[in-house]
């Protein structure tokens, strides 16, 4: 391995991507290019109509519309992008930096409810690496956030840290938690395969809502009251708790640069992960600004290698 400091410099990718799906919630079909982009460009969501560019996205937490069920960005004149997070998290775990994603509809396409098609495609394309040096935003004080018995907290930490926690009220899910020290790989083995789920009982309440008309048992793992009712059943028995921690992944990018600080969740969702970015980015003084140094000692260990906790009850 090479002693050169990995993830020191922006990245994009090698090459353009082409993605077509469906909607989950509209049931729309969507085309999906991601388009390699120049150092500093960020994470950005270019709305096409017909052709032509009806808007242009940055994927930051202050463009935020909706977190009902997934997460929606906008501009300020109505135009609005939904279910960002699983793409997202897919560019942010990868570390991918700067991205041009061009879209034809108002809804990324589910795929098959996880980040995995996302990942094998931008795998397949590959990175490229820029010719500037990484940035960071580095948690200085820990931000707490608690609503209606869930909390949130980001502390000041090297890496990127996740812990996340949920608690349903069902057997088939009961109390999950996991922790991972963040990197690609991390993201890449134990996240990007876990889909989204939902409760096949409230499935009527969200089609009289406009929601979840391409939601179907190849991008969902449905709930029903004493099984589940997808054929093939779970990819991992704690599939929720990691498909929630893709989704804290793609939130938190919505920082705008990769943050070195452990984030913990309890009980939470899009919601909660937004208003704990907003509330950090709030206090100037809890966060800040560094940059990659350009060379650093390695060992194997500081990349790729899980260190997790697990409870499944």
């Amino acid at each position: 391995m090479s002693n050169r400091f990995i993830g020191a410099r922006q990245t994009t990718i090698a090459r353009e991507i082409e993605l077509k799906g469906t909607g989950v919630h509209s049931g729309a079909p969507v085309s999906v290019t991601l388009h390699p982009a120049d150092v500093d460009t960020g994470l950005l969501f270019v709305a096409t109509k017909r052709g032509r560019i009806v808007a242009e996205i940055p994927a930051h937490v202050s463009n935020v519309k909706n977190l009902t069920l997934c997460t929606v960005i906008g501009d300020e004149a109505g135009v609005t992008v939904s279910t960002v997070e699983h793409l997202l998290a897919a560019l942010r775990g990868l570390s991918v930096d700067n991205c041009i994603v061009e879209i034809d509809s108002k809804e990324v396409p589910i795929m098959d409810g996880s980040s995995l098609p996302f990942v094998e495609a931008i795998d397949e394309a590959g990175l490229r690496e820029l010719n500037a040096p990484r940035r960071f935003i580095k948690v200085l004080k820990p931000i707490r956030v608690e609503e209606g018995g869930c909390w949130g907290e980001i502390a000041p930490h090297s890496g990127f840290h996740l812990d996340v926690e949920i608690d349903f009220d069902t057997p088939l899910i009961g109390r999950q938690r996991l922790a991972f020290e963040m990197s690609p790989g991390i993201f890449r083995n134990e996240l990007a395969r876990a889909r989204t789920f939902g409760f096949m009982s409230d499935v009527e309440r969200l089609w009289k809502a406009g929601l979840a008309l391409g939601a179907n048992l190849t991008n969902t793992v449905a709930l029903g009251e004493d099984r589940i009712m997808n054929r093939e059943g779970l990819r991992d028995p704690l599939e929720f708790v990691r498909h929630k921690m893709l989704d804290a992944v793609g939130d938190l990018s919505l920082s705008g640069l990769p943050l070195l600080g452990a984030y913990r969740s309890v009980r939470g969702g899009h919601r909660l992960n937004s208003l704990v970015l907003k509330a950090l980015l709030e206090d100037k003084s809890a966060w800040t600004i560094v940059q990659a140094p350009r060379v650093r000692e390695l060992t194997p260990r500081m990349f790729d290698t899980p260190q997790a906790i697990a409870v499944g009850e």
